[in-house]
Parts: structure tokens; C-alpha cells; sequence
């Protein structure tokens, strides 16, 4: 059997499919499985033991003319089943032209036509975290083709590999940075591509980076895509103690590899503070606007400091008030939880 696996638009998102993705691989060990996805999420999934391929695209055009595109693709390859992690309307026309026999997906966005196998949108959609809303897929796969149903407890890990030759490439390019390899390193994750509500202040990380370099002799990077330069630099110019910027300099996949080496990252809610969890490193989360309950990193090495205010969760991605739910977050509190974090074994 071949398998065909749409991925998901968002790094979070593609980290939380790994517990289903997985479950398909123990559900069909013999099947060959192939991801297809956006070419930036290969850097997330290069070194997955779950995958034997990795189709990558890049979005050209309209939504109509990308699906002719790669529905062409997907009939070169031959794909008995699809299951399409996306919920939009253009991935199910790919794979309907693609001419694969059995597509699973969830009836929405109107395209419960293009589906052999339409899911219903499970009605704890919003209550549950979105680790089993991709699981609840897989779940119905498995009963039309009799498999034994995965089993995704709150316990379960996401883990993904990282080969040795790329965590050898990321030291590397630490020091290269300028990072010195014998005391510990922090990430900060400051930015956020998606909402502006979702930012712990600048000025916060910058004193929290004072502390962590002075107090607990660190390495403080900063990290995170290009889109997020301009509030990197605005954390370097407020502190004292200058961390070393990386934010932009590097690849999805230099970035993954880079949080496979370092001891601890802290961030606000963003794609990498999924990754970083995944890949070994304890992380810390500063959460606003958004909830945790559904979209936390799904991970023990992952933990939430969240201050709970009345109008939280909002969603919005600029608070139209005063930011409370970010402010009432103290830098002493953020520090001490940091602190902890590193005198703790690593859990790998």
C-alpha cells in the first residue's frame, strides 16, 4: 500500500500531527508513506523514522491552479490512500485529481464531494488538544481497514530525530555565532509571525536575558525566522548584556538542529516552542491569548507560565485593551522557572 499524507500550513500544527503520523506508520509497518507538505517543513520532518518519502511543494498561483499542479504530481506517483491533515477545500481537489482511490479527510470547507471517506468534525473539537483532532483521523482509517485503533494518551511524547551529523553542523554553527560551547545556552523565542498579542515585551526578555547571562553565567540567543528580526533587535538594543542574534540567519531545518543542542529554550507561543520540546530540550512557554488546552506543546519537557486573566483565552492577535495577560507575567517569575529548568536533568 502507499500512503500519501497532506501536512499541515504551520509548524506547530506539523509538529502536533507527529503522534498521528506515527500511529499510521504502526498501523501499516509494510505501507510505504510519503508526506506531502510545503518545501519549509522538510526541514522539520528530513530525519523522521515514521517517513519513507517526502513530497515537497511550494504554493504557486491560486488555490485552483496549485491543486491542478499537484494533483498532477500525486497521480505520477501512484498513491492508493490519501489522508489529509489540512482541512481546506484545494488539498482535497489535489488528491481527487491525483486519481487516489481512498481520501480521507474532514467534510469541511465544502469538499465532503471530493472525499471517499469524509470524517465528521469530532463536536470536542475546541475542548481537546489538537493532537487528537489529528489522531481522530487516523482513528477512522483504522476502522475502515480493520487495524487496531491508535492509542494517543496525554502521556505520549512527540519526538523527532535529529541525525548526528546535523547536531554535530549546529555546534558548529554556535560557535561560529559565537557561542561558547562550555557554559550552558539558552534560546529566546521574542517574536511571533502570526500575532503581536501572543509577545511576552521586549523589554521583559531583555532583562530576563540580563539575568540569565549575569546570574546563571548563560549563552542567550536569540532565534527565530526573518519575519521576527525587528523584535530581536529590539530586545538586543534594550539589554545590558548582549545576546547573540541569530534570528533570520538560519534555515528551518539549521533551527531544529540548533534546538537539538542547547538547554533550554523560553518563548512565547510560536512554532520553534513546538520543535524545541520535540527534539530534547526543555522549554518554557509564555502564554497569552491563546490556549493552552489545545494548542500547548505536547510535550512533558514543555511547560506553560500563563497568568489567567478574565478576557483569556481571546485569540485575537492584537489585545485591544492593555495586554494583561502578558504584562501580569513578572520577569522574576519567568527567571525562577528558568533557573529551576536548568538545574533539573534533561530529559531525553
Amino acid at each position: 500500500m502507499k500512503i500519501v499524507v497532506r501536512g499541515t500550513n504551520w509548524i506547530g500544527d506539523a509538529v502536533m500531527t507527529i503522534p498521528a503520523l506515527r500511529s499510521l506508520r504502526r498501523m501499516f509497518p509494510g505501507a510505504h508513506m510519503a508526506l506531502h507538505t510545503r518545501s519549509w517543513a522538510e526541514g522539520i520532518f528530513r530525519d523522521a523514522d515514521f517517513l519513507d518519502e517526502i513530497i515537497a511543494y511550494d504554493q504557486a498561483g491560486s488555490a485552483l491552479k496549485n491543486a491542478v499542479t499537484q494533483g498532477k504530481i500525486l497521480k505520477k506517483h501512484e498513491f492508493d490512500v490519501a489522508v489529509l491533515f489540512t482541512n481546506s477545500f484545494e488539498s482535497a481537489l489535489a488528491a481527487k485529481l491525483g486519481r487516489i482511490p481512498r481520501r480521507f479527510g474532514y467534510a469541511r470547507e465544502g469538499r465532503r464531494v471530493l472525499l471517499t471517506d469524509p470524517v465528521t468534525v469530532p463536536s470536542w473539537k475546541d475542548e481537546r488538544h489538537e493532537v487528537f483532532y489529528y489522531s481522530s483521523l487516523v482513528t477512522e482509517m483504522a476502522k475502515v481497514f480493520q487495524r487496531s485503533e491508535p492509542d494517543v494518551g496525554e502521556e505520549q511524547l512527540i519526538d523527532l530525530p535529529v541525525s548526528e551529523e546535523r547536531r554535530t553542523v549546529a555546534k558548529k554553527g554556535l560557535q561560529e555565532f559565537g557561542v561558547d560551547l562550555s557554559k550552558k545556552t539558552i534560546a529566546l523565542g521574542v517574536g511571533s509571525t502570526n500575532s503581536r498579542a501572543k509577545r511576552w515585551p521586549a523589554e521583559n526578555y531583555a532583562r530576563l536575558n540580563d539575568r540569565l547571562q549575569h546570574e546563571l553565567n548563560t549563552n542567550v540567543i536569540l532565534i527565530g525566522s526573518a519575519a521576527e528580526k525587528d523584535v530581536s533587535k529590539d530586545v538586543f538594543d534594550i539589554a545590558n548584556q548582549k545576546p547573540i542574534i541569530i534570528t533570520g540567519e538560519t534555515k528551518l531545518d539549521e533551527a531544529v538542529a540548533i534546538l537539538s543542542e542547547i538547554d533550554l529554550m523560553v518563548s512565547n507561543d510560536m512554532g520553534l516552542a513546538h520543535i524545541a520540546p520535540a527534539v530534547g530540550t526543555r522549554t518554557l512557554v509564555i502564554f497569552g491569548p491563546t490556549d493552552p488546552k489545545t494548542t500547548a506543546p505536547f510535550s512533558p519537557r514543555a511547560e506553560v507560565i500563563r497568568e489567567p486573566v478574565e478576557c483569556s483565552p481571546c485569540m485575537l492577535r492584537d489585545c485591544p485593551i492593555d495586554h494583561r495577560c502578558m504584562t501580569r507575567i513578572s520577569i522574576d517569575r519567568v527567571f525562577e522557572h528558568a533557573r529551576i529548568a536548568l538545574t533539573e536533568e534533561r530529559k531525553n
